[in-house]
C-alpha cells in the first residue's frame, strides 16, 4: 500500500517522506525529483517554459508510473499534485493520502531556509503563499484532518503520519511485519495476504462468536485472491485457552492440508490470536500466520508483538513462544458488533497505553468511546503506535516492553482468583488502580495519581475495586506465579505520572504494602 504525503510548500513533505520510508522499510519517491529525472530539466525551468498545465500533465504521468510499478511506497507529492481529479483518484485508489499543514509563518521560515525555490512562490513569497493557501483552502480541507507540523521535528511528524495512515512496520523479532489499520478493509484481507507472498492451503481460525459474523467475508476475500482456505471454529472464552483447544487446531490444520509454506489466519480476539499463533508456531516446526483482530483489546494490545501461547490451570500464558505474525490486519469497522462489555475491556488497555507513553491518547480515552468511525480508527491507531514503538525497542520483553505490563501483575492475579468470571480488561483496570496505589505508597508516583486514574476508569464504566467475594490470598498467590518473575522476585511496572512508567521495580515487602 502506498502512502502519499500532500500539502502546501514548506510542510516538509520531502524530509518527512525520507524518514517515513525508512521507518516503513519502503521505497521513497519525490514527485518533483522524478519529473526532473524524467525530463532532464528543473521544475522551475519546466514551469517557465511549458506552463503549469503542461507540468500537471507531467505530474499525472509520473504518478501513474510510480503507482503501476510499486504496490507499496512512500510518495512526497507536489503542493498541487492532487488538484487534478484524475490524480486524486489514482492516489486514493492505491493507498492513503496524508495531508501535512503548518502556519504561514512556519511555512515561510522553512521556505526561506531552503535552497530550492518553488516556482509558484518565488516572487514575493509571503503574498504568493497567502494567496495560494486561500485559493486551495477548500481543496486541502477535503482531505480530512491534517498532521500539524508546527513545533514538531520531522521524526515526530513521521510518527504522526503513521498514526494518520494506520500503517506501521515492526522490526526486532526476526522477520519484520506490517500492521495495517483501516476502517472497512476486511474485504481486502485476501489481497493483503497475497501481496506478502503467502499462499494456501490456508486455515482460518475463529471462535463460535466471531465466525458467524465475519468468517464468510474473510474466506470470500481469500478465495477472491486465489487463496484456498478452510475455516476452523473453536470454543469462545478464556476458559478454553488450553492445550486441548490448541490440539483441536493442529488437527484442523492437518485436515486443511496446511504445509510449511501455507498460512494460518487468526480471526478474532486475543484468545484466538494467542492460540492460533502458538498453534502455527508449533505445527510443522513453524508456519507463517496472519492476525486479524476483531476486538478493541486485541487490536491495540494482545494482537501485536508475536506473543503466543495458552494457559495452564495454575495461571495465564504460562506456556507459549514468540512467533511474529507476517501481518496484523485490523478493520475498526468490525468493532460496531462488539458487545459493550468487550468494548470497555479494550478501553482499559487503550487507556493503559496512554498512561505509559501518550498523554494525548489518555485524554481521548477519558472522553469516552467515539461514535464517528474516523475517530474510532484514530483512537485505535494511536494506541497501536504506543505498543509498536515499545516493541521496536524491546521485542523480547527484556526491559522497556515490560511497561506494557502495567496493571497486569495484579490484574492476572485477580483474573485467576475470579476463575475468569471477570474479563481481562476489567481485571487490568482494577490492577492499574492497585499498582498505582502501590507506586504512591513507595513514593514513586506523584501524589493523587491513583485518584486521577481511578476517576478516568470509572468514567469509562470500568471497575476500580476488587469484588468483595474474591479470595485475597488467592490473588497474592497468583501474583507470586506471575510470568514476569525473575530469581523468585516479582518485577512490577509502575506509573510515575501520565505518560511515564518505570519497569523492573522490585519491592521486597510488596505483599505487605499492596492494598487489595
Amino acid at each position: 500500500m502506498n502512502v502519499f504525503l500532500y500539502g502546501p510548500s514548506g510542510t516538509g513533505k520531502s524530509t518527512v517522506g525520507k524518514l517515513l520510508a525508512e521507518s516503513l522499510a519502503l521505497p521513497w519517491f519525490d514527485m518533483d525529483s522524478e519529473i526532473e529525472k524524467e525530463s532532464g530539466h528543473s521544475v522551475e525551468t519546466l514551469f517557465g517554459s511549458l506552463g503549469e498545465a503542461a507540468f500537471r500533465d507531467m505530474e499525472t504521468a509520473a504518478l501513474k508510473k510510480i503507482i503501476s510499478e510499486n504496490a507499496s511506497s512512500v510518495v512526497s507529492l507536489g503542493g498541487g499534485a492532487l488538484l487534478r481529479e484524475q490524480n486524486r483518484q489514482m492516489a486514493e485508489g492505491s493507498g492513503r493520502v496524508v495531508l501535512l499543514s503548518g502556519s504561514l509563518e512556519t511555512l515561510l521560515s522553512r521556505l526561506s531556509a531552503d535552497s530550492y525555490v518553488r516556482p509558484l512562490v518565488q516572487e514575493d513569497p509571503r503574498q504568493r503563499l497567502t494567496d495560494m493557501l486561500a485559493k486551495r483552502r477548500e481543496h486541502y480541507a477535503s482531505f480530512g484532518r491534517a498532521v500539524e507540523t508546527d513545533g514538531k521535528t520531522p521524526q515526530q511528524v513521521a510518527e504522526e503520519v503513521q498514526i494518520q495512515a494506520g500503517v506501521f512496520h515492526v522490526t526486532g523479532m526476526g522477520k519484520p511485519y506490517d500492521v495495517l489499520i483501516r476502517a472497512g478493509s476486511l474485504d481486502e484481507l485476501g489481497s493483503a495476504v497475497r501481496q506478502r507472498g503467502l499462499n494456501g492451503p490456508a486455515a482460518l481460525v475463529s471462535d463460535e462468536n466471531v465466525a458467524p459474523l465475519y468468517a464468510e467475508r474473510a474466506l470470500a476475500s481469500l478465495a477472491k485472491a486465489g487463496i484456498e482456505a478452510t475455516g476452523i471454529v473453536i470454543p469462545a472464552g478464556e476458559q478454553h485457552k488450553t492445550i486441548e483447544t490448541v490440539t483441536r487446531m493442529w488437527e484442523g490444520f492437518l485436515k486443511a492440508g496446511v504445509e510449511r509454506n501455507s498460512v494460518v489466519i487468526a480471526l478474532g480476539g486475543g484468545v484466538t490470536g494467542d492460540m492460533a499463533g502458538f498453534a502455527a508456531a508449533t505445527f510443522l516446526r513453524g508456519v507463517p500466520w496472519v492476525n486479524v483482530p476483531t476486538t478493541l483489546l486485541s487490536m491495540v494490545d494482545s494482537g501485536l508483538g508475536g506473543k503466543t501461547g495458552a494457559d495452564l490451570p495454575q495461571g495465564k500464558n504460562l506456556i507459549g513462544v514468540f512467533h511474529a505474525p507476517s501481518l496484523v490486519f485490523s478493520d475498526p469497522a468490525v468493532l460496531s458488533t462488539l458487545p459493550p462489555d468487550e468494548l470497555r475491556s479494550g478501553l482499559a488497555e487503550t487507556l493503559k497505553h496512554g498512561i505509559i507513553a501518550d498523554p494525548e491518547l489518555y485524554q481521548l480515552c477519558k472522553n469516552r468511546w467515539p461514535q464517528d468511525i474516523d475517530e474510532v480508527t484514530n483512537l485505535v491507531s494511536r494506541a497501536v503506535a504506543v505498543k509498536v514503538n515499545v516493541i521496536r525497542v524491546d521485542p523480547f520483553e527484556k526491559g522497556l516492553r515490560q511497561a506494557l505490563n502495567l496493571g497486569h501483575t495484579a490484574g492476572h492475579g485477580i483474573e485467576k482468583a475470579s476463575d475468569y468470571r471477570l474479563s481481562h480488561g476489567e481485571c487490568v483496570a482494577i490492577g492499574m488502580v492497585v499498582e498505582t496505589r502501590l507506586a504512591e505508597a513507595i513514593g514513586l508516583a506523584q501524589p493523587g495519581l491513583t485518584q486521577e486514574i481511578t476517576a478516568a476508569l470509572s468514567k469509562l464504566g470500568l471497575p476500580v475495586e476488587i469484588p468483595a467475594g474474591l479470595d485475597r490470598q488467592a490473588i497474592l498467590d497468583a501474583m507470586q506465579l506471575d510470568k514476569k518473575r525473575s530469581k523468585k522476585q516479582v518485577h512490577f511496572a509502575l506509573p510515575e505520572s501520565i505518560g511515564k512508567v518505570k519497569t523492573g521495580v522490585i519491592i521486597e515487602d510488596w505483599q505487605r504494602l499492596i492494598q487489595l
